[in-house]
Order: structure tokens, then C-alpha cells, then sequence
């Protein structure tokens, strides 16, 4: 291990290591933590002793955690000579792989860095993570706040958070202003600050990449990419696209689209399979309040993702209680969420939630997980017996308000005192099993309805289309195909492949001008001679907008939709008609 100027390596742990591009971690591992400003020593202490005890318990002593204090903030500018950031805090980090840490204070004054803007960018943590779920007795505004369970990984290095910006009146705003009016033919109001959205292939592919692989790790659903690709196509549209690109060249083999779920498997998702969807960033919003069980992992851009996971942890609880961490490919870095709060500093008083559960994604991060799950499971309890910090108390009826301090006293008590954590996990599992079931019952359902309902906006004809054929065979009279029209009121059908299959459609219109113009009889004529052969056919990944220009260019009322040699639906321009009013032109997403 390096030597430090302050900082002390335990003697007695062992290094975390990563081997074939994976985390090992020994049964005593050293690991950082920095105590943070404001409450941030309160939390910390509390923390790192309910930490202590549910590993204790989960192993019976034979795993411990060795801690290493680093330092950043106040804390370290009295050490380092007003340095708040040190060089050697962030090696120390880089090198122990496996750190946490509370909140931290950006001193006031001209060229300081946002401390944890700083951490992110030299230990290029790029992953932003946040889960957010709901705790039994914990105070939410939500009618069924149980609903919501998601985890968010948020891009944490571009965007406009890249910080590429040029101040108004200034000799650079001026010259950036100048080449994209006079060399792009951009319009924008005179005096306007200029800021530059970066959003790029690299930067997108591995966040979504590290959303997919934990959706894997960790028995997930679905992975949603939320962005408005409707508006800024080269950017958040890009975004989206790379994401697919990922899900489909990386992981084609555990992944389908949402389109697939429901135009081949027909609402019922294959074992072993993760859904890869997305979603324009306000139906999101709209989605985490109306319907938040449909979603599991949401890979988010970096400012989208500031706006959701804020948003959303404000509906089981607040970042009070709200963990996170900023991860690159293995190095991670966990924290408290919140502020430093100084008016409480050194009072034993504010909740813990934050940076525990934090610490909790940690141990889970160690693969430590059934020490994380004896703090999950008894963390409601001690909460649905009203025993709480101030935040909660006054929220709670009949609540025992308690400090910090005390209200890691209890957890761990409850720790020590036993769980049955197989049961419990049993349970949860059982639930989570049924609910899975009865999404996936409505989606049986009534696929077009479920997709609408939970904020899909229709991007291609496999969305529209009709899935259940009508179709009669070459051998048929044209009056008996005319009673299957009548009989499903339908304006067509599909006429099934002949001798050297190829499929035919059979129209009203063709009745019309071939057989009543004709004077034929429809008793005696057979559909093989009136029906139009070969059909032209789109497939379901086909645009709204393409299928709109080959329905108006050949003067067609519908389209079928093939996959392979197959017709599988058909599509209509009633079906483009009524998207379009529905939707608008959000439909051209792409």
C-alpha cells in the first residue's frame, strides 16, 4: 500500500482488488470513508456502527470491515494548508476501489470546484446510481408509495452539466455567438448565454451498458432509457439510439425490446430475458407517479437524471433517506445524497437514512448481501414502531422522536436480536413474483392498451398495427369472403399463401371495382381471382412516418406487416389517422 502524509492504512485488512474485470473482495477488507461536514460527523459515527454490527451478524465474526478515514472538506483544508480536495485523499480513494462518504461542504469564493463535481471528474466516475424504494412506515405522499422500487443510473460527465458555458457580454460568448449565427445559421435572441450539450457514443454506451449488466446481476425486469429524443434528435435522440445499439450488440442474448415483447411474444416476457424500452423524459415524470411498479432500472442522462431521482425520491421519503453512489468501471465512491445541513451539526439529531442506505448499496456492491438485507428488513420495523428521528416524528402519529445516535441504538438492537432473513426474503420474492404475473396478465390482455397506459408513445408500425389476422384461402367464393368482412366488420382480409406461398389481401374496394363493376358473381368467383398478389408488406420496426409515405405514394388504405416470409398484422391509415391525433408528432421520436 502507498504511504500517506495523513492518511492511515489499517495494518491489520486487506486491499480490495479487482481480477478478470471483476471485484474481489476479501473477507477483511479495508475500506475508506470520509466523515463529511456539518452532520456529517453524526451520521458517519452512527453508520459505521450499525455497518459493524449487521456484518457481525451475518457472518458471525468471520468477515469485519476495516475502515480507513480519508479526508475531503473541512476536515481536510485544517490538515492539508486550506486544501479541501488533496491529492493524496484522491489516490487513496482510487486505490482502496471501495469508499464512502457524507456530506461535504464547497467553500465560498472565486475558483472552487463543487466537491463532489470534482470527485466525479478526476476519479471519472461516471455512473451516477440511485435506487429508490419505498420503507414501510416511512411517510410518503403516495397512495401505494410500495409501488415504487427503481433504480436509477444517471450519466454523470456530459450533458450540460460538462460545464462548457460562455457568459453573456464576454469576448468568447461573442466569438461562439458569431460562428454559429454567420457559419451554422443558428437563430437565437442577441445577449443570450451560450451553453454546449455534449452528449456523445462513448459516454452514452457505458452508462447503459452498467445499467443492463445490473439489471442482470440483479434479477431486474426491465431497463428504461428516458430522454427527449423527440426535440433534441442529436443529442437525447442519439442517446437513445446508442442505448439500443448496446442492448442489442452486447447483450442480445438476455435482452429484447418492447417491441418484441409484445409483437412476438405477445405481452408475455420470455425467462431470463430483460426488457430494453424507452421513454421521452416528461411521460417519465408522469409514469413514477401513475404507474411506477412497470419500471425497474432507468438509465437517464445527466440532467434528466438529476431532475428524476430527486423527483422521485420525494415520493417515498425524501433525500433524507435517499442513498447514492458515483461509480466508474469498478472504482466507487458511496455518499449521502443531501447537504450538510450545519444548523444541526453536532446535535445528534437529523436521520441517518441517507447514508446508511448508502452504505447498505455498498455491502451489496461487496457482494456482502446478506449483511446489507439485515439492515433493509429491520430498518421498517423500528420505523413502523415509531421510533424515528425529528424529520419523521412530526409526520408520525404517536411517534417516539429519538437522535441519531439512539436511532442507530435501536437498529442494531434489532440487528443483534435476530431476523429471519431467509423468511423475509421468501416473502418478498413471493411478492414481487405476483406482481410480475398480474403486469404480465394485463399485457395478455390488452397489449395495445397496457403499452398506452404506461407512457409508451408508438414509434413504429409494430406498435399500430392490428395483430389478429382475418384471412380466407384461395379456395373460398368472394360472397363467402364478404361474409367474413361482415361477420368482424373489417374493410379487408388476408388471403393465406398460395402454391408458391405468396400471401394476398382482399378488399372491399376490390369487390367493388372487380366483381359489382365487373357484374361478376361473388357466388360462383373464387378469391384466388380477385385478390391482389403479392402483397407489398412493411415490418413491424418500419416508422409511423415511413409507412405514411408508402400508404400515400401507392394510394393504399393499409399495410400488411411481415416478419420473414410471414404476414403477421395488418395496419391502416384509419390506425396513422388516429396516433397522430392522439399523439401529435411525438410519434417521430426517432
Amino acid at each position: 500500500m502507498t504511504e500517506y502524509r495523513h492518511i492511515k492504512i489499517p495494518p491489520q485488512g486487506e486491499k480490495i482488488t479487482i481480477e478478470e474485470g471483476r471485484l474481489k473482495v476479501p473477507d477483511q477488507p479495508i475500506v475508506g470513508y470520509v466523515e463529511g461536514d456539518g452532520i456529517g460527523p453524526d451520521i458517519t459515527k452512527a453508520c459505521l456502527r450499525i455497518w459493524d454490527a449487521a456484518v457481525a451478524k451475518a457472518y458471525g465474526g468471520s468477515r469485519q470491515i476495516h475502515w480507513c478515514e480519508t479526508y475531503l472538506g473541512e476536515k481536510a483544508s485544517k490538515l492539508y494548508d486550506g486544501n479541501y480536495c488533496p491529492d493524496e485523499t484522491l489516490q487513496a480513494l482510487q486505490e482502496l476501489v471501495v469508499s464512502i462518504k457524507g456530506p461535504l461542504t464547497t467553500p465560498v469564493g472565486g475558483g472552487f470546484r463543487s466537491l463532489n463535481v470534482a470527485l466525479r471528474q478526476d476519479l471519472d466516475l461516471y455512473a451516477c446510481v440511485r435506487p429508490v424504494r419505498h420503507y414501510a412506515g416511512v411517510p410518503s405522499p403516495l397512495k401505494n408509495p410500495g409501488k415504487v422500487d427503481v433504480v436509477i443510473f444517471r450519466e454523470n460527465t456530459e450533458d450540460v452539466y460538462a460545464g462548457i458555458e460562455y457568459k453573456t457580454g464576454t469576448p468568447e460568448n461573442e466569438k461562439v455567438a458569431k460562428f454559429l449565427r454567420e457559419e451554422m445559421k443558428a437563430r437565437f435572441f442577441e445577449g443570450a448565454g451560450i451553453g454546449i450539450k455534449p452528449i456523445s457514443e462513448f459516454g452514452s454506451k457505458r452508462l447503459v451498458r452498467k445499467a443492463i449488466q445490473y439489471a442482470i446481476d440483479n434479477g431486474r425486469e426491465s431497463v428504461t432509457l428516458v430522454h427527449k429524443g423527440n426535440i433534441m434528435k442529436f443529442t437525447e435522440g442519439a442517446f437513445r439510439n446508442w442505448g439500443y445499439e448496446v442492448a442489442r450488440e452486447e447483450f442480445g442474448n438476455v435482452t429484447i425490446t418492447e417491441e418484441q415483447l409484445y409483437n412476438e411474444y405477445k405481452g408475455k416476457q420470455p425467462d431470463g430475458k430483460i426488457v430494453v424500452k424507452d421513454r421521452i423524459a416528461d411521460i417519465m415524470f408522469q409514469m413514477m407517479l401513475l404507474r411506477p411498479e412497470e419500471f425497474d432500472v432507468l438509465a437517464t442522462m445527466n440532467l434528466n437524471g438529476d431532475y428524476l431521482s430527486d423527483a422521485i425520491a420525494a415520493e417515498v421519503g425524501g433525500v433524507g433517506i435517499a442513498p447514492g453512489a458515483n461509480i466508474a468501471d469498478h472504482v466507487a465512491v458511496f455518499e449521502a445524497t443531501h447537504g450538510t445541513a450545519p444548523k444541526y451539526a453536532n446535535l445528534n439529531k437529523v436521520n441517518p437514512g441517507s447514508l446508511l442506505f448508502s452504505g447498505v448499496m455498498m455491502l451489496e456492491y461487496m457482494g456482502w448481501k446478506e449483511a446489507a438485507d439485515l439492515i433493509t428488513l429491520v430498518y421498517p420495523e423500528v420505523v413502523l414502531d415509531g421510533i424515528v428521528t425529528y424529520d419523521f416524528a412530526r409526520q408520525i402519529d404517536g411517534a417516539t422522536e429519538v437522535g441519531t445516535s439512539q436511532f442507530a441504538d435501536a437498529l442494531i438492537e434489532r440487528i443483534e436480536g435476530g431476523v429471519d432473513v431467509e423468511a423475509k426474503r421468501r416473502a418478498q420474492q413471493e411478492q414481487l413474483a405476483k406482481e410480475r404475473k398480474q403486469r404480465e396478465i394485463r399485457r395478455l390482455l390488452q397489449p395495445m392498451e397496457e403499452m398506452l397506459d404506461t407512457g409508451r408513445v408508438p414509434h413504429t408500425v409494430g406498435d399500430l398495427m392490428t395483430r389478429s389476422l382475418i384471412t380466407v384461402t384461395d379456395g373460398e367464393t368472394v360472397e363467402q369472403a364478404m361474409h367474413v368482412m361482415t361477420e368482424n366488420d373489417v374493410s379487408s382480409v388476408v388471403v393465406e399463401p398460395n402454391a408458391a406461398g405468396d400471401w394476398g389481401i382482399l378488399t372491399r374496394r376490390d369487390i367493388v371495382t372487380k366483381i359489382v363493376r365487373g357484374s361478376h358473381n361473388p357466388a360462383t368467383t373464387r378469391v384466388a381471382d380477385v385478390a391482389t398478389r403479392p402483397v407489398e408488406s412493411v415490418s413491424a420496426e418500419t416508422s409511423i412516418r415511413e409507412a405514411a409515405r408508402i400508404i400515400a405514394d401507392r394510394n393504399f388504405s393499409r399495410l400488411p406487416v411481415s416478419q420473414g416470409d410471414k404476414i403477421i398484422g395488418i395496419v391502416t391509415e384509419q390506425d396513422i389517422f388516429a396516433t397522430v391525433d392522439k399523439f401529435g408528432w411525438a410519434v417521430d421520436a426517432n
